[in-house]
């Protein structure tokens, strides 16, 4: 689960919410309103890793804010790119997620970091969201770079689905640069309020069924972040935890 679902809680605690309700792993926002975040002393980064292994989770991937096709300058994109990786690696993520957020070509802003991704073994997911909502459009941006294990895809259940790309067209634009799944649901297209999986409008049994043959990291992003006042993360957990059984996608984490 993302620690989104969490907001302000200690990693720790968070932690040990994703154990109770049997997950794999946690995807840990870096935000400065988190425990974890960017220029965080290195010390108190070792401490987070060291406190997800001790309630035996792995780090599924850091879901960071940077914004590769954003207007303005290159270089403050870049430097932020590069202190994401810098973090993952550190923490023990294997994928750090992006958005693409404007028209600027992200070429400029990703390809500087190649070679940090490549020797860190950090992977650049960018997520179907905002200026790129399609799996169409974002796998668009990350296939420029022909190296899937670099630079590939975050599918949400969410925004393709809103911007019209049904759960099978989505698949079948992404191809081997699906990198990550975000099970969400909302309650209609026209009402983005978010409700535990399998409670509102998204085809996630489409979803599940194109996802049975894949193996990857299954996350639930619960917005409580941003819609303080839904209810607590565990009933939408304990939802999302059912989906993954239903479907269960190949040697998935969730």
């Amino acid at each position: 689960m993302s620690t989104l679902g969490l907001p302000g809680v200690p990693v720790r605690e968070a932690a040990r919410t994703a154990q109770a309700h049997g997950c794999d792993g946690l995807e840990l926002r870096v935000h400065p309103g988190e425990e974890l975040h960017l220029g965080l002393p290195g010390g108190d980064v070792d401490r987070i890793r060291s406190q997800l292994a001790e309630e035996g989770l792995a780090v599924a991937c850091l879901a960071g804010y940077a914004k590769v096709c954003a207007p303005g300058r290159d270089q403050p994109v870049i430097d932020e790119l590069k202190a994401l990786i810098e973090l993952a690696q550190r923490v023990g993520a294997p994928a750090v997620r992006v958005f693409p957020g404007g028209d600027e070509n992200a070429d400029r802003r990703i390809t500087p970091v190649v070679d940090e991704l490549r020797s860190s073994g950090v992977r650049l997911l960018i997520e179907t969201h905002d200026s790129h909502p399609t799996g169409a459009a974002a796998v668009g941006l990350a296939a420029r770079f022909s190296a899937p294990e670099l630079v590939a895809v975050l599918w949400d259940a969410v925004h393709p689905w809103r911007a019209g790309e049904q759960p099978a067209l989505t698949r079948q634009a992404l191809g081997d640069y699906l990198g990550y799944f975000q099970v969400k649901d909302i309650r209609s297209c026209q009402d983005p309020t978010p409700v535990p999986p399998g409670d509102g409008a998204v085809p996630l049994t489409q979803c599940g069924e194109l996802l049975r043959s894949w193996s990857g990291w299954v996350s639930l992003e619960w917005e409580k972040a941003w819609y303080p006042g839904i209810a607590p993360v565990e009933a939408p957990l304990r939802a999302a935890a059912a989906w993954v059984g239903r479907y269960a996608p190949a040697k998935s984490g969730r």
